[in-house]
């Protein structure tokens, strides 16, 4: 208790104002601001890993139920009223997908075709996130129905569309079985011809690959029956776990069917941001050892300082031990103090940035200013890995001291 008392005195005395206390005072700031960009960037990060992993689900359900073998799965041959009615499931969509060869005159793309119902649009929240047209899959007339594609922004750039286009686009899909070498290109695709709907602008990956269309459709294409998908799409509601609600799916529809999670369906994607988010705090971690290692020169100049204390401190009968107790305090205080300061400015900062966007994103930007997440997690390895770099750097510089 008198080590705390001494150090507090020390480091909040206002009789005496000298370069030591000047240095104290810029250890404390140096961990103050190594904090709030611990807290900062961390924050932004999951922010933006969040907004990434938003747009991502719009084309990755919340669970995907597809066939252990083969390609193709018949919702003739499952309980399908019954997967419906799973406590937890909101919506089942169905899903035919299958690469694509689209075609407009001289300009070509390769696409990932995803054919789909009327259900899904609603339920992924697509229909929301169109950059231009209208989110139709089909048109009825006394002629027929007419297929629509909904294109990524990329392609549609590459094809030198928009939804204004009133001009069919052919889309080809290789023929099941066969072979294009000697084929003329009736002979080797199966050929369809669908109008250009509308354009999404999601994200990179996707507005370069995905094309979506009306599930019958791309069953003509591929010459799928009428009950035949490659996978189906559930959408989740409710306060049930979403591994609860996967297990019961399962067990409900047996081995000849997996049941993927997002995690299951963008493994790689996940370890990899798992991995970056791992990286940047040990990177900014540094950061903090570099800021603490002012403490180094802090104590070092207070102990010289106080030789005449430390000396008086001993002839009333201290120990050696409680002497070093006392100079310890005093680093750990400073940590402790800018650490605290940075962790609440930290958090203001972020709130700042989350309801008034003050730092804005280029024009072209999904959203207008730098996402913020803040997690209690972060706060709490934030000040673990502070106070330990901190402890560490002052008890190993009085212990080298000369007291």
């Amino acid at each position: 208790m008198p080590s705390i008392f001494i150090a507090l005195r020390y480091l909040f005395s206002r009789k005496e104002k000298t370069v030591i206390n000047l240095i104290s005072w810029i250890s404390l700031a140096g961990i103050t601001v190594s904090t709030i960009a611990l807290v900062v960037v961390m924050s932004v990060y999951n922010g933006i890993g969040e907004l990434t992993q938003s747009l991502f689900n719009v084309f990755d359900p919340e669970l995907l139920v597809e066939p252990s073998q083969g390609k193709t799965l018949h919702t003739s041959e499952i309980d399908y009223d019954a997967l419906s009615h799973v406590d937890g499931v909101a919506n089942v969509s169905q899903i035919v997908e299958e690469n694509a060869w689209i075609t407009m005159r001289q300009a070509e793309a390769i696409v990932q075709l995803r054919g789909v119902d009327s259900t899904y649009g609603a339920s992924s929240g697509l229909d929301t996130m169109l950059a231009e047209g209208q989110y139709l899959l089909k048109s009825r007339d006394s002629l027929g129905d007419f297929p629509f594609l909904l294109m990524g922004w990329n392609i549609m750039i590459r094809l030198g569309v928009n939804s204004m286009t009133n001009m069919p686009l052919a889309v080809h899909i290789p023929k099941r079985g066969s072979s294009s070498l000697g084929f003329s290109l009736d002979e080797a695709f199966n050929n369809g011809y669908a109008y250009p709907a509308g354009t999404f602008r999601i994200q990179e990956e996707i507005d370069n690959l995905y094309v979506v269309t009306d599930i019958d459709f791309v069953r003509m294409l591929m010459g799928y029956d009428a009950d035949e998908v490659t996978s189906l799409a559930i959408t989740c509601e409710g306060r049930r776990p979403l591994e609860s609600v996967k297990k019961e799916i399962r067990h409900l529809l047996g081995d000849g069917y997996t049941v993927k999670d997002r995690f299951d369906q963008k493994p790689l994607y996940y370890k990899i941001f798992r991995s970056e988010r791992l990286g940047v705090f040990l990177i900014l971690s540094l950061i903090v050892l570099i800021s603490t290692l002012n403490l180094v020169a802090s104590l070092s100049l207070l102990i010289i300082n106080k030789t005449k204390d430390i000396a008086t401190l001993r002839s009333m009968g201290m120990e050696r031990r409680h002497i070093r107790k006392t100079f310890f305090a005093e680093g750990i205080l400073i940590a402790l103090v800018g650490v605290v300061t940075g962790l609440v400015l930290g958090f203001v900062i972020c709130l700042l940035q989350q309801h008034f966007g003050i730092i804005k994103l280029g024009a072209n930007a999904v959203v207008d200013a730098f996402p913020v997440a803040m997690r209690v997690v972060d706060f709490i390895a934030t000040f673990l890995i502070v106070m330990l770099l901190s402890s560490f750097v002052v008890w190993l510089t009085v212990r080298r001291a000369k007291i």
